[in-house]
């Protein structure tokens, strides 16, 4: 994967937005190991950018 400049940071240009993992949802974040297997998966493929605000 290639990856890019934001300031003094290389990030992968696909991020895994990790919000819906969070109890701000009805229902979301209510399978903490999926979303553990989630990221795993996502750094696996290389994705360096997780936003989650």
């Amino acid at each position: 994967m290639k990856y890019i400049k934001l300031r003094d940071l290389e990030v992968s240009p696909i991020e895994l937005g990790a919000m819906g993992m969070s109890h701000g949802y009805t229902g979301a974040g209510s399978d903490e190991a999926e979303s553990i297997r989630t990221l795993h998966r996502a750094l696996e493929l290389g994705v360096t950018f997780i936003d989650s605000s």
